[in-house]
């Protein structure tokens, strides 16, 4: 059974089920306040008639009595203690009750009974008549007008059930529909991604706020990382297979190289061996910065804190000159912290740094400075620069200045991109000046604090 048929069933059932549970609960209270009524207003008559017919006792007979008090529609007797007594006094339409047995009762009593299928308020009270004697006055009231009121009762609440029940199908059949609408849309755009290959997403109503609505606002958003997942993994296999192609080529043509002429002469083989491991290496760094690019910035595992931006310069700085041998001058004046991730943080630095030391042979420069809500950190360096028209692009990923120089000091082109999207992933700001024969600058700004506590 689908889902929509089963919210379509339940719903119908259980409002059913409500709407007839609540109309058995009306009838049953209203019939037990009517009888009960009823009776209660028997009884106090039947107390009233016996009290009246004591008195009046003296002067009439007792026929006289039963006949005078006798109700409209039941039947009025006097019985002793041993079933004897006159004969009751019944109303036209009571001549079937006169032939209950009569039961003498001790103590007043109150019930209602059925005779003959009709229903009558049964009232006894004992009395001290006249002579010294104990007797019963036993009352006999019909119930007709009140069970009559009940049938009708029972018929109007069973007529508004089963009107009831058709728009309360409609309602069920309408909500199912509302509940399934979203859903039925998820499937259909699934089923038309998977036939088309295209990531689409829901046509939302951004003024509606249910949970309905925010349900397909999270499948669109799951679509986005879909989508951006795929993109993402496609530019890492094209990247790949492009970038990985001239290693690989050279690695192979070394070795083939070695294999056909290494043993004649031996000269190749320190060249082919240095070649294959700057090959080797090239290709490993490269790979590792196309494995983080292909990773969504979420799956990054940042730690955001109060980093101190000195020290982790000077650190930096310190594991740089040890690696390379160039020396970085870092100038700071006081304290100045930062909000970010350190170790993305730490990994922005060498990026900048490396390419300071590719493309200028001077002093490389670390400044940092404070500037109102953010931390400036600027790497300076005075090498051969980049022409500005060069400048928008340089961010772009495999994209080279100088094809050649790059390609001869090992660099992919995916440095300065893999820095944007760090930069991005950790809220961090970057700008790039640069002047042909001069030098670049890059500046990289950090927030001072949590946006949270700004």
């Amino acid at each position: 059974m689908k889902l929509r048929s089963k919210i379509h069933l339940y719903s119908s059932v259980l409002s059913a089920a409500l709407l007839i549970v609540m109309n058995l609960f009306i009838y049953t209270v209203f019939s037990r306040m009517s009888l009960n009524s009823q009776l209660e207003q028997a009884a106090a008559g039947a107390a009233r008639i016996a009290a009246d017919m004591r008195k009046a006792g003296s002067g009439a007979t007792v026929t006289q009595l039963l006949r005078a008090y006798v109700p409209v529609e039941g039947m009025l007797r006097l019985l002793a203690p041993d079933g004897s007594g006159p004969p009751p006094v019944t109303s036209a339409s009571g001549q079937e009750i006169s032939r209950l047995k009569p039961v003498y009762h001790s103590a007043k009593q109150a019930q209602i009974i059925k005779a003959d299928g009709h229903s009558y308020a049964f009232v006894s009270i004992p009395v001290i008549w006249l002579d010294g004697n104990v007797l019963n006055v036993q009352s006999t009231t019909s119930l007709e007008s009140t069970m009559n009121t009940l049938r009708v009762l029972r018929l109007v609440l069973a007529g508004a059930t089963l009107a009831a029940l058709l728009p309360l199908l409609l309602s069920a059949r309408l909500l199912s529909g509302l509940i399934m609408r979203p859903i039925v849309q998820m499937t259909s755009t699934m089923r038309e991604i998977r036939r088309s290959g295209q990531f689409r997403r829901l046509t939302l109503k951004e003024s509606s706020k249910d949970e309905l609505v925010e349900m397909g606002r999270t499948f669109n958003g799951m679509i986005e990382l879909l989508e951006s997942n795929y993109q993402k993994q496609e530019k890492f296999v094209s990247d790949a297979s492009h970038e990985l192609r001239t290693p690989l080529t050279v690695i192979e043509s070394y070795a083939s190289l070695l294999k056909r002429r290494g043993q004649d002469h031996p000269e190749l083989f320190q060249e082919s061996v240095e070649a294959i491991h700057a090959e080797a290496i090239r290709m490993k760094e490269m790979t590792e910065q196309l494995l983080l690019l292909a990773k969504h910035p979420e799956q990054w595992e940042l730690e955001m804190k109060q980093v101190d931006l000195v020290e982790l310069a000077h650190s930096s700085a310190k594991a740089f000159e040890k690696a390379y041998g160039r020396e970085i001058v870092v100038q700071a004046k006081g304290l100045i912290k930062g909000y970010s991730d350190e170790a993305k943080l730490r990994q922005l630095l060498f990026i900048f740094l490396d390419n300071a030391r590719k493309y200028s042979d001077g002093d490389i420069m670390v400044s940092l400075e404070t500037a109102g809500a953010e931390q400036r950190i600027v790497i300076t360096d005075h090498g051969i620069g980049i022409p500005p028209e060069e400048l928008p692009k340089v961010f772009d990923r495999f994209y080279r200045v100088d094809e050649a120089r790059t390609r001869e000091s090992g660099g992919a082109g995916l440095g300065l991109s893999l820095a944007a999207e760090i930069a991005e992933a950790i809220g961090a700001k970057l700008s790039m000046d640069s002047e042909v024969g001069r030098g670049t600058s890059v500046t990289l700004r950090v927030a001072a604090e949590s946006r949270g506590q700004l």
